[in-house]
């Protein structure tokens, strides 16, 4: 089996092709293109990348449907470009599956930083219930249910453990305020933006350093939620 690390690019743009394959060149042995949606659903299933950069705007589908069927069936890190930039696309993106996006124009520099984040992420095994996380200098046992910063013990909800819990497993990854909202209150109604407010607030004061510079919990205006890479 080989050991050669592959990325995928589906754009249509040669120009773009060129400069997001140069800027994963640090980063992946080989770099294949395509650019059609058909094209690219053949060689995501064929060659199983490490990570796919999925542009939207495709001449023969929506980027977005092919975010859909990928995900189906491979859980492979997908950037996707766009030239939309409203929440909402945002929000449409990640609730389709893609992991992170970046509008157009965008500098091979921040493409590459992405890259990095979800590479991280990818090769990082989620942390099983017994074992214990460090992040931002807090120690949290999952399965004792325990947060402690230094020596100081720091009392959670079950919401606010859920919450946690529901950023944990997602770590470094934009969740939506749906996606979220569904993990943490699977069988309610409402607005999910008001109660995630609410009880995102609650929880950075309680594990925050300083919950108004927020250094392990961040706000996606708009779009959702993230917590730091572990």
């Amino acid at each position: 089996m080989s050991d050669q690390t592959t990325a995928l690019v589906i754009e249509d743009e040669p120009q773009i092709v060129r400069a997001v394959a140069r800027a994963l060149g640090e980063s992946f042995d080989r770099v294949l293109d395509a650019r059609t949606a058909a094209e690219g659903i053949d060689q995501a299933a064929a060659a199983r990348p490490d990570l796919i950069v999925l542009d939207l705007g495709l001449p023969d589908r929506d980027g977005l449907a092919v975010c859909r069927e990928i995900r189906g069936w491979s859980s492979v890190p997908i950037i996707v470009l766009s030239a939309r930039h409203s929440d909402h696309d945002k929000v449409a993106l990640l609730d389709a599956g893609a992991d992170d996006y970046l509008t157009k124009p965008f500098s091979a520099a921040e493409l590459q930083a992405r890259v990095r984040v979800q590479l991280r992420r990818a090769r990082a095994s989620l942390p099983g219930e017994g074992e214990l996380i460090e992040v931002d200098g807090l120690t949290i046992d999952l399965a004792g249910r325990s947060v402690v910063r230094g020596d100081q013990s720091i009392h959670l909800t079950p919401t606010e453990w859920a919450l946690l819990r529901a950023l944990l497993r997602h770590a470094g990854k934009t969740l939506t305020h749906n996606q979220l909202f569904q993990e943490v209150w699977p069988n309610s109604t409402g607005d999910p933006q008001q109660y995630l407010r609410a009880y995102v607030a609650m929880l950075r004061r309680k594990v925050e350093r300083d919950p108004m510079r927020p250094s392990l919990i961040f706000t996606e205006p708009g779009v959702g939620y993230r917590i730091a890479a572990l």
